[in-house]
């Protein structure tokens, strides 16, 4: 049933963004930022370990190949381009992203990163937050010099951006080795403080570049991925650190937003409550068509949570009966339930509104 809803807002939402008469205004541009929960390829041209080019990943794509996302088959960004009634955003690394694939957009997001540049150090060589930042600028001379300044600005203050990113500054920052440098600099209240206010500068720095529309989702449930499982539980309970990271990072993103909106004077930036998402499958995964929530599909040692997906991991046969792919990342299935909410979900899941609200308000507003 949560499938064929999620089909119907994408046939909707396509149907209403493809009226516009011009290739240009067919769909909205659409821009990502964040990292792996989002990355769409980008990685895959770096000199990285954090990278999903291998088997099994993408095993449910069309050609059943790596695709650089870490899924099964699609993430939260292709799902959010059928709403978008277009194709799906090229990694902005990619040589193909030339002429007019420009105007669909670009995927920024580098798997690894944080809202800080330390996070992801042992990764060495990933598109930190304030680089994909700059990537964004130079897109924008590059769109500029197809289609002139002026469309090129109205391209982008038109366009849907989506920003993921705020779990890795946890899992591999705060809390990636005990006595970590950061947790050795701040307690966990004063580190989610310093987090928030360093996001509200990439926020703010989004606006400055044109974004009017941005999406902000929080973190999951950072404790009962399959992941800190395996690391951090015997019976299967949620890592009491971790959920209570997200417990006091989630309520401040949003307070943070608010501000923002407040402080800009309109409703530029959306709040997606992924972490409640999340926990509902957690908790009750029988109730969206999930066999688990506990056991990665892709993985080995308990809970498939340890080590990288591989040719040589415990692969499940049938991927939809799982919320996890991997250790650390949804589903394909699970990645559509998650946009079908932001999509049409309530204010406790999307505020000050869900995606189709606002696209709908746009649509009328620009016809």
């Amino acid at each position: 049933m949560a499938s064929l809803v999620v089909v119907a807002s994408w046939i909707v939402l396509g149907l209403v963004m493809a009226t516009s008469t011009t290739k240009v205004e067919a769909a909205r541009a659409f821009f990502v930022f964040g990292d792996s929960l989002v990355d769409n390829g980008n990685n895959n041209y770096l000199a990285t370990t954090a990278r999903a080019d291998s088997p099994p990943y993408g095993i449910d794509t069309p050609s059943r190949r790596p695709t650089g996302r870490f899924s099964n088959g699609k993430n939260i960004p292709d799902f959010i381009s059928d709403a978008l009634g277009s194709e799906p955003v090229l990694p902005y690394l990619s040589p193909e992203l030339r002429g007019d694939k420009l105007l669909v957009g670009a995927n920024f997001a580098s798997a690894g990163i944080g809202i800080l540049n330390d996070t992801g150090i042992q990764f060495i060589n990933i598109i930190r937050m304030f680089r994909q930042l700059q990537y964004f600028q130079e897109y924008q001379r590059r769109l500029a010099d197809l289609v002139g300044y002026n469309e090129a600005q109205r391209i982008v203050s038109d366009s849907l951006v989506l920003i993921t990113v705020g779990g890795n500054d946890f899992v591999n920052n705060y809390y990636l080795v005990p006595f970590s440098a950061r947790s050795r600099q701040f307690s966990l209240p004063d580190y989610v403080r310093y987090l928030i206010s360093e996001y509200r500068k990439l926020l703010r720095k989004l606006y400055d570049l044109g974004a009017r529309r941005v999406l902000v989702t929080g973190t999951g449930p950072l404790g009962c991925v399959p992941a800190e499982l395996a690391m951090r539980s015997l019976s299967g309970q949620c890592a009491p650190d971790l959920q209570r990271a997200a417990a006091l990072y989630n309520p401040q993103l949003v307070q943070m937003i608010n501000g923002l909106n407040s402080e800009i004077g309109a409703k530029v930036f959306i709040a997606a409550n992924t972490q409640q998402q999340t926990n509902d499958f957690i908790s009750n995964p029988r109730a969206y068509g999930f066999a688990t929530s506990k056991v990665a599909c892709c993985g080995q040692g308990p809970f498939n949570g340890l080590g990288l997906c591989t040719l040589l991991s415990n692969l499940c046969p049938n991927r939809n009966q799982y919320v996890f792919w991997d250790p650390f990342h949804p589903s394909e299935r699970a990645n559509g339930i998650i946009v079908d909410t932001i999509l049409r979900g309530s204010t406790d899941y999307v505020s000050p509104m869900n995606l189709s609200t606002l696209l709908a308000l746009d649509y009328k507003t620009r016809t």
